[in-house]
């Protein structure tokens, strides 16, 4: 039997390398249409999912974040406020090891005025080594590990910002090259308490703003 939490799974807003397909650039960061994209995220989840959401979880790298605090700021501030900053979590970023896929060093974020409202203390050197734990060969496991983690999680809706190919690890099991938009928010419970894939059930789409632009591993099937 499905379970009662609720996770709203949104994918970035626009990124440079999804314009050109240069996936050459190191943690791309979002473009102006993607910054208008987030603004019109907020728009379309200020009177129903930031108002109810319990918890903000977010890739570390540049794009989700960017689009996290022009998408969801009024959650992020009730969040703080109730003593529950945004969790960065390693585990969510992009699959692929390419530069646009790549993390940024913690330093170099901490040091980002962007970014300075947020805690890194969960972000580790070697975050962005794409080894171990985040090989792009283990983003299955990976995924298990962050649908397990959600479920266990106390908050019973949860919102989380991260990129195309890891969605599609973690809500079909593997790059199934469904397409995700750019600011595309998707609904989900999880099909039981117990399973230990942690299985999501899909419950319809929420928000779609953007296009659906390709990821690097878009890339990597054309080679």
């Amino acid at each position: 039997m499905a379970t009662s939490k609720i996770l709203h799974l949104t994918r970035h807003a626009e990124a440079e390398h999804n314009v050109a397909e240069d996936y050459s650039i190191l943690d791309a960061p979002l473009t102006a249409l993607g910054r208008s994209q987030s603004q019109a995220l907020h728009q379309a989840t200020k009177d129903n999912i930031q108002k109810s959401a319990e918890l903000l979880v977010s890739s570390p790298l540049r794009r989700p974040m960017q689009t996290f605090l022009l998408g969801y700021p009024d959650l992020k501030a009730r969040l703080e406020k109730e003593g529950q900053p945004v969790i960065l979590l390693t585990r969510l970023q992009e699959v692929n090891d390419f530069p646009c896929d790549t993390g940024s060093d913690p330093a170099n974020l901490k040091a980002d005025p962007e970014f300075v409202s947020l805690d890194f203390s969960d972000v580790e050197e070697g975050w962005n080594s794409k080894k171990g734990n985040y090989a792009p060969v283990n983003a299955a496991k990976r995924a298990q590990w962050v649908r397990r983690w959600l479920r266990e999680r106390p908050e019973k809706e949860i919102v989380v910002v991260a990129h195309g190919d890891i969605l599609r690890y973690v809500t079909d099991g593997q790059n199934s090259t469904k397409p995700w938009s750019n600011a595309e928010v998707r609904k989900y419970t999880f099909a039981s308490d117990s399973d230990e894939e942690a299985l999501l059930v899909p419950l319809g789409t929420e928000a779609q703003i953007g296009e659906k632009e390709p990821t690097s591993s878009s890339h990597k099937f054309q080679q």
